[in-house]
């Protein structure tokens, strides 16, 4: 018996049959599941919610201490650079673990890895609010990090447990859910952070996980059995995080050590030559972390990559309009407002991405996700083009903050659609969480790139040295710019191509690039 999912994708429990074709011939009676009832389509709209909030609470993970920065150094008694490692051990720790989250949700269930993946989520921010020094502050957000692999998780449990007829809208909704989640954070973090114990901010992310937790735990199904079957690749794990962890370290500490000096250049060149050797051992092991045929596919290749680009392009104005809205009026083009105004301007940014994401999975329903991510990233771009003439003004900022948060919202709830139409469904856990590592490199290289840009272009005023506007204007360029190489990377990635079974018994077989990415059923996608 085939369940919904396996039949929109035309995969099946092994050995998976030829591919059918697509539309169905006239005469044939479409597949998928049937209508329905009010019961239920309550149950699986109940999935995607909490699926979508455990989505933007692993955001607000990310977000939770940007109030804290400047006051990190007197609250736990260390220097300004040693509490930078409370966000860099973040980044480093959710980089190395989404890949391994991933694969072992393909192998050993995607709803247990989801509870494994919330359980650091409660603990380091129980920790964090239990610090009184940076180092354990430090292992707390690490542990916080560890549970980023919640969103694709959840994104690739919904093809196992959403009806077939809904799962274009619930991927753009809980794809969306990351910058609902990270725009919410600034405003919400900061007025706690203002009128009350910065432990209390830790407190509720803990409270916020713990009920994550409990949802999940009760409401939502295991899903489909898995058939990735067999040893976890752990040296490929450690060579991968090893890898990522030199690559990212590298490229977050640069521009504070220096990039020509020895510790940043023997980070990214050690890289480099780990990641060569942990490619060859993945292609030779017979059970891989990453299976890098499968990523090697154009329809999967060309996806990360634009991952990549809007990865990048999403966080560059990230980085930009906070600064132009804190930074004192008398500079002349700062917009001299708090920390909990600043956060209150770009929050309806992320509030735009939950509005369009049903606008999103409608598009890709009628014209394929392919057309959706170009055009989410020409929106971003010209975003970033309007923002020449807008940056002088609150409202002005606000105008650029939702015209590109529009575009990512389309981008984002496409990239699953691409990622998980393009491979096998016993791989669709490890392979969105790679897709997801893409995106966070892009905004590691962003947030590399803009920092050094404006620490070149900067301005005396009162004898310390600011970012320049003509800084953060070449900044919103450099930005419009990848977003435009984004479109076209888009445009031409290929969703059609030769069939080819794969081998029984094996989840890593060559499924074709002409994987029903968004076929037209009940107005949603794929």
């Amino acid at each position: 018996m085939r369940c919904a999912c396996c039949t929109l994708f035309a995969w099946c429990n092994p050995p998976w049959p030829p591919w059918p074709p697509w539309p169905p011939p006239p005469g044939r009676k479409q597949q998928g599941v049937p209508v329905e009832s009010p019961s239920t389509e309550a149950r699986s709209g109940r999935v995607v919610g909490i699926l979508a909030l455990a989505g933007i609470v692993a955001a607000l993970m990310q977000t939770l201490v940007v109030p804290l920065i400047g006051e990190l150094p007197t609250l736990l008694s260390t220097s300004a650079s040693n509490a930078t490692w409370v966000i860099t051990a973040t980044l480093l720790a959710a980089a190395v673990t989404t890949p391994v989250a991933g694969r072992l949700g393909d192998m050993y269930g995607k709803k247990r890895m989801l509870m494994v993946s919330i359980g650091p989520l409660v603990l380091g921010s129980v920790i964090c609010a239990l610090s009184s020094s940076v180092v354990p502050m430090i292992a707390g957000r690490g542990l916080q990090g560890m549970g980023m692999g919640v969103v694709p998780l959840g994104i690739s449990l919904l093809r196992d447990v959403v009806p077939t007829e809904k799962l274009g809208g619930a991927i753009a909704l809980i794809s969306a859910s990351m910058g609902v989640g990270g725009a919410l954070g600034l405003p919400v973090s900061a007025a706690i952070a203002e009128n009350a114990s910065w432990r209390v901010l830790f407190w509720v992310a803990a409270s916020l996980s713990l009920l994550v937790g409990v949802l999940v735990a009760l409401f939502v199904p295991a899903g489909k059995e898995n058939t990735a079957k067999g040893s976890f690749d752990g040296l490929g794990a450690v060579g991968l995080g090893i890898a990522l962890v030199c690559l990212l370290l590298g490229v977050s500490k640069g521009a504070d050590w220096g990039w020509g000096s020895g510790s940043t250049l023997g980070l990214l060149g050690g890289a480099v030559v780990i990641l060569l050797a942990w490619g060859r051992w993945e292609l030779r092991t017979k059970e891989p972390l990453v299976d890098l045929r499968v990523t090697a596919r154009p329809q999967v290749l060309m996806t990360n990559v634009a991952s990549i680009l809007v990865g990048f392009a999403m966080y560059a104005q990230s980085l930009v309009i906070p600064q132009l809205l804190q930074l004192p009026e008398a500079t002349g083009y700062g917009l001299g407002q708090s920390m909990l105004a600043m956060g209150l301007w770009v929050a309806p940014g992320g509030l735009m991405m939950m509005v369009m994401s049903p606008v999103g999975a409608k598009l890709s329903a009628a014209s394929g996700p392919r057309i959706t991510l170009a055009l989410g990233s020409l929106i971003i771009a010209i975003g970033y083009g309007a923002s020449q003439a807008l940056l002088g003004s609150t409202l002005g900022l606000l105008v650029v903050t939702i015209i590109c948060s529009t575009g990512v919202g389309f981008a984002y709830g496409a990239m699953p659609a691409l990622i998980m139409g393009g491979v096998p469904q016993s791989e669709t856990a490890s392979a969105n969480s790679f897709n997801t590592l893409m995106r966070s490199i892009g905004s590691s290289f962003a947030a590399a790139v803009i920092g050094v840009v404006l620490a070149q272009m900067t301005t005396d005023f009162g004898g310390h040295a600011l970012a320049s506007e003509n800084g953060f204007r070449v900044a919103m360029m450099i930005g419009c710019g990848v977003a435009l190489v984004a479109a076209v990377v888009a445009f031409f990635i290929p969703t059609k191509g030769a069939s080819a079974q794969p081998e029984a018994g094996t989840g890593t077989g060559s499924a074709p690039n002409a994987a029903p990415a968004a076929p037209k059923v009940s107005g949603a996608t794929a």
